[in-house]
């Protein structure tokens, strides 16, 4: 994207006088593949910015320069190649899930059929709450997270939804009692 659309999109001009919020002007594309091409090494400043974006996805092209001790144009230019090369898949909120009405929350361990999971992993992802999908090894095959509004609809969830879907042979229930973010900011 030019400097001129950027500063537009942003509400400012191409010189950069007015902010560039990272998550509401620049986005990643949803369709990167996973393992399009081989990834460039990633050095200490690169680390650095990951860091910080994923403490706060809003902070601004200037305020990330500034935290890493390197020119704006510098950190804009490394953002847009992380997002180029599939590194920062995208920019989100994180949820509070019980004050948004999600009171109960669990993994959820399936077996699956060999080789079904395209077919079960597009199913997982229209469950009402589904928030993470993993195809995984060990004693189960997938590990799906799901936040629901109470315990009721849980057990209808996994009872009814999950347990009709064919190609799932099994599945275990892992309640969340209390979770951390890794990424939050610990604050004062």
């Amino acid at each position: 994207m030019a400097d001129e659309q950027m500063a537009a999109a942003r509400g400012g001009s191409p010189d950069g006088a007015a902010e560039d919020v990272v998550g509401e002007v620049l986005s990643a594309p949803s369709d990167t593949p996973a393992y399009a091409a081989p990834a460039r090494p990633l050095d200490a400043i690169d680390r650095d910015i990951l860091r910080l974006l994923q403490t706060d996805g809003r902070a601004s092209v200037r305020s990330v320069a500034e935290r890493v001790h390197v020119s704006r144009a510098n950190a804009y230019a490394r953002i847009n190649r992380l997002i180029d090369d599939g590194v920062i898949r995208g920019f989100s909120a994180r949820v509070n899930h019980e004050r948004a009405g999600h009171g109960a929350s669990a993994y959820i361990t399936l077996k699956i059929v060999q080789n079904s999971w395209r077919t079960v992993r597009e199913q997982l992802k229209a469950l009402p709450g589904a928030a993470h999908i993993a195809l995984v090894s060990g004693d189960f095959d997938v590990l799906l997270l799901v936040h629901t509004p109470d315990n009721r609809t849980l057990r209808e969830l996994v009872l009814t939804r999950l347990q009709a879907i064919p190609e799932v042979l099994s599945t275990r229930t892992l309640l969340v009692f209390d979770e951390m973010d890794m990424n939050a900011d610990p604050g004062p």
